[in-house]
């Protein structure tokens, strides 16, 4: 499955260009709307999309969900998401419009061609300001006691470079992991490692390479792994992986205005997408 899908890679470098905006809900709320309709437009091609309301800050905010079913409707169902939101005057390609395009893509996928479980697709809003609308999604799965298999958070993953030296780590990790930033990371507990060598199959599948960071209680020793969506669901006790090209560890334009679509590499990204259609199907 090496090879390169050519129009996925058209439909994703559509979807950066509606979404890669300075979309910041309280400074660019115009392009945060529009962000939100394009969302909605997109996802409803796929299914009944729901909008998820919660207050903060005295404005309402939604997050926009939709369920895909599974070919073993028994299983418990993989969630899966990614923020629209943005820093103040950032386009936030990488940051998050990457994750954005992806996920509706997952969408059309999953929707064409079941997976064995049902997936329920999530955009999330106020993730850059303390993950507020991943933690209302998380608090509500726990009030109405949902079980999930899995929860994947889909933060950045369209930067690649191949240069010697083009990856930082946080203390000590350069001895395990490689100078070059041209993988796509899979931080999650230790309990999911399995998981994550599963999802690296799929990687290798759609031709990209992996790497794979266990950790324990809840990441907190590394706080490098505690910054996006997925946190919300490790606090509450959900099995939940960070899906990443690794943010300013590697991307020089992390939240700055030039983080554009020109700096992406948008073929690493469309194997990225191949890799998790491929994983997702198989868990």
């Amino acid at each position: 499955m090496n090879r390169l899908d050519n129009s996925l890679q058209a439909r994703l470098v559509g979807h950066l260009k509606q979404v890669g905006r300075d979309r910041n809900p309280y400074l660019a709320s115009a392009n945060h709307f529009f962000v939100q309709q394009y969302i909605q437009q997109e996802l409803s091609q796929c299914g009944e999309v729901m909008g998820q309301s919660f207050t903060f800050r005295g404005r309402q905010h939604t997050n926009w969900i939709l369920n895909l079913p599974g070919e073993a409707p028994h299983r418990l169902p993989i969630l899966v998401g990614a923020h629209y939101d943005s820093v103040p005057d950032s386009p936030g390609a990488d940051d998050n419009a990457t994750g954005i395009a992806v996920l509706l893509e997952l969408a059309r996928a999953f929707a064409r061609q079941p997976g064995k479980s049902p997936l329920r697709l999530v955009a999330f809003d106020l993730e850059e300001l303390g993950f507020v609308g991943s933690r209302h999604c998380a608090e509500d799965l726990r009030r109405h006691n949902e079980p999930l298999r899995l929860m994947l958070s889909l933060e950045m993953l369209g930067y690649c470079s191949h240069q010697p030296h083009s990856q930082k780590y946080p203390l000590g990790l350069d001895r395990f992991y490689p100078s070059q930033g041209n993988y796509i990371a899979q931080i999650g507990p230790w309990q999911s490692i399995s998981t994550m060598v599963r999802l690296w199959r799929g990687f290798r599948a759609g031709g990209v390479r992996s790497q794979w960071l266990p950790v324990v209680n809840q990441g907190r020793q590394v706080p490098d792994t505690r910054r996006s969506d997925h946190v919300p669901f490790w606090d509450l006790g959900y099995p939940a992986i960070l899906i990443t090209d690794t943010a300013d560890l590697r991307n020089p334009h992390y939240h700055q205005p030039t983080d554009t679509l020109e700096t992406l590499d948008v073929a690493f990204l469309t194997r990225v997408c191949q890799g998790l259609i491929y994983g997702l199907r198989r868990l």
